[in-house]
């Protein structure tokens, strides 16, 4: 296997531009890996291994121009699916199938079978990532999701010769990549809060909506109630619905 076998196909998110799976790629036409990384455990990645690779297919298949109307056999890569588990949890399996944990390991038309990686090892460069991935989360506990947090993982890292040369030879960028991973989180955090602050509207609104029906109160009594709309609101409300 070289370099030049080796092609990214790691899926893009649409809200933030970030990525769906921490790395997906292609060897030759024989190998496809998708991988995942996570701190919070949860059997719902079988799903999210499904959907990923489901997508990587088609584009693989668009990408190769390959029919899959006409009568001849398309060629597709062998798929692997693993999660590399970097969070903290007792008895974790070196393997989670769809049919065995959605449907008591009942035959289905299609399983899925994703590798489960966990263990710490400075010995090889998936067991140093999840090491490193440890230590950061130990210090955005200490300083919140900061540049200190980055910098505090990539000089702990170093002095245990974790990952040691690629921190030493990209510490610029691995800061750069950790701080733009804060930023999107805090706008997949704005969105959640913004559609929340809609639903909480939505409901005030039809509150307000009864309560101006039933004539009793003032809309200054009603806006006390419904601290989410405003005065004018109330107004335009009342004058929609009398």
């Amino acid at each position: 296997m070289t370099e030049d076998e080796i092609e990214d196909i790691t899926i893009k998110h649409v809200l933030v531009d970030a990525d769906y799976n921490d790395l997906g790629f292609s060897v030759g036409n024989r190998l496809m890996i998708l991988i995942e990384s996570q701190s919070t455990w949860t059997l719902n990645i079988i799903i999210r291994a499904l959907m990923y690779l489901i997508q990587t297919y088609h584009d693989y298949f668009k990408r190769t121009n390959q029919n899959l109307y006409g009568s001849k056999k398309v060629n597709m890569p062998i798929p692997e699916l693993y999660v590399i588990f970097t969070g903290e949890r007792k008895n974790i399996p070196d393997t989670i199938s769809l049919s065995k944990e959605f449907f008591g390991g009942a035959e289905i038309a299609i399983d899925v079978e994703v590798k489960v990686l966990y263990q710490e090892n400075e010995k090889d460069i998936i067991g140093q990532y999840i090491i490193f991935s440890k230590v950061y989360n130990e210090q955005r506990k200490l300083y919140g999701n900061t540049k200190q947090a980055v910098t505090e993982t990539i000089r702990i890292c170093k002095d245990r010769n974790v990952l040691k040369e690629y921190l030493e030879s990209r510490e610029q960028e691995v800061v750069d990549i950790m701080m733009t991973l804060f930023d999107d989180e805090q706008i997949l955090k704005a969105y959640a809060k913004d559609i929340e602050d809609n639903k909480e509207r939505e409901t005030e609104r039809k509150t307000a909506e009864r309560m101006i029906k039933k004539g009793k109160m003032t809309l200054e009594e009603i806006a006390d109630c419904v601290p989410a709309l405003t005065l004018d609101e109330l107004k335009q409300i009342e004058a929609r619905i009398i």
